[in-house]
């Protein structure tokens, strides 16, 4: 493939979304294409920006930061124009947008007529409803902005199944192409010393089911279970969780460490707990299966597709007593959930590599490019 010049677009530089955007910006750079990145200037704190610190040397266009809002307001011009000037600076090729904001400023930047327009959701608009009035704004948002996409790449099935019944058929090229981890990943992970019982990694809000894997500990420790837990992370409703725990009197054996290093979290407990409500493809499965961590997960978004033989294990979701029978019997009979994990392992070791990834979507970039040079537009 020639050298291609791209411009990855996302606001805020956390969680599995950031880390798409990081391991795929890098590995663009090391097969020699010429990349920048555009990030939300008020978010990430010192972990995102140590990591832009790290990779900016390996960039070709750099990285610039602006403010962008989480919602939508009068002040999204100010990164539609950046995301326009750097693009023509850069002469992109390719302008890839990341999650909604991402997505809209990619696809709504004026001017680089030669440029293809590409946006992947990572969940995103696509987990709204058109029940509620905004979910019907973000919605309408993402049908028109279908008419400015050269090409959708879904990170999941499911995703694509979701854009279709929720937005409409896209008049462009699309694919799934799968998340991946790296070679890395796969070293096992030992428990610490002091791990607790239980871990969770990931934002703390509503929509990751945090609540129920309160509801669920409190349940089994009234049955006698003396567990403990450890919930990585931070989000909007960490205070609302702490404030559970406290009720429910668990303060003493949950511990809200606030976010780090997924594999650092992984080793502060003996089983991972994934309790969504809704997801795209979670990234933490991926790594928790790499690193051979016993895992319980729900049966929502991508994460069948990750299981695939292997989903009947996967939990209903918003289901807190489903959950607390699922931690009772790992604990009590861990030989079904030991081969689980080793079979779970190999199947992402296969399936789910960074390599994999980036070829897919590097192809799917070839594929919407030569369409726009048969249309006249290269």
């Amino acid at each position: 493939m020639a050298v291609l010049n791209i411009l990855h677009v996302l606001r805020a530089p956390v969680g599995g979304l950031f880390r798409h955007v990081m391991d795929l910006a890098r590995a663009q750079a090391e097969r020699g294409h010429r990349v920048g990145l555009i990030a939300d200037s008020t978010t990430g704190g010192e972990r995102a920006a140590a990591a832009f610190t790290a990779l900016a040397p390996l960039l070709a266009h750099g990285i610039t930061r602006v403010p962008m809002s989480r919602s939508v307001g009068p002040a999204d011009w100010k990164p539609v124009l950046h995301t326009m000037r750097r693009a023509s600076a850069a002469r992109a090729d390719v302008l890839h947008g990341h999650g909604a904001k991402g997505g809209a400023y990619a696809r709504l930047a004026p001017g680089n007529r030669r440029a293809i327009r590409v946006y992947t959701p990572h969940g995103g608009s696509l987990l709204f409803s058109n029940e509620t009035l905004g979910g019907r704004i973000y919605l309408a948002t993402e049908r028109f902005l279908l008419r400015r996409s050269d090409l959708l790449l879904f990170e999941s099935q499911y995703s694509a199944d979701m854009s279709q019944t929720k937005v409409g058929t896209p008049p462009c090229l699309t694919r799934v192409v799968h998340n991946g981890v790296s070679r890395a990943e796969f070293e096992p992970i030992v428990p610490a010393p002091d791990a607790t019982d239980i871990v969770f990694i990931g934002e703390l809000r509503e929509l990751k089911g945090v609540d129920l894997l309160i509801d669920a500990i409190a349940s089994l420790r009234r049955k006698g279970r003396p567990l403990t837990a450890t919930l990585v992370g931070a989000g909007p409703d960490r205070d609302a969780f702490v404030a559970q725990a406290a009720e429910a009197g668990l303060s003493d054996v949950i511990k809200f460490p606030g976010a780090m290093n997924a594999r650092q979290a992984l080793a502060l407990g003996r089983l991972m707990v994934v309790p969504s409500r809704a997801e795209s493809l979670p990234y933490v499965v991926l790594e928790t299966a790499a690193a051979r961590v016993p895992l319980l997960t729900t049966r929502v978004g991508g994460i069948p597709e990750i299981y695939g033989p292997l989903s009947d294990a996967l939990l209903p979701p918003d289901n807190a007593d489903a959950i607390a029978d699922a931690i009772a019997t790992a604990f009590d009979g861990p030989d079904a959930l030991i081969e689980r994990t080793r079979a779970l392992n190999e199947r992402v070791s296969r399936l789910f590599s960074v390599d994999a990834m980036v070829d897919g979507i590097l192809d799917g970039y070839r594929a919407a490019l030569d369409m726009a040079q048969a249309e006249g537009r290269r």
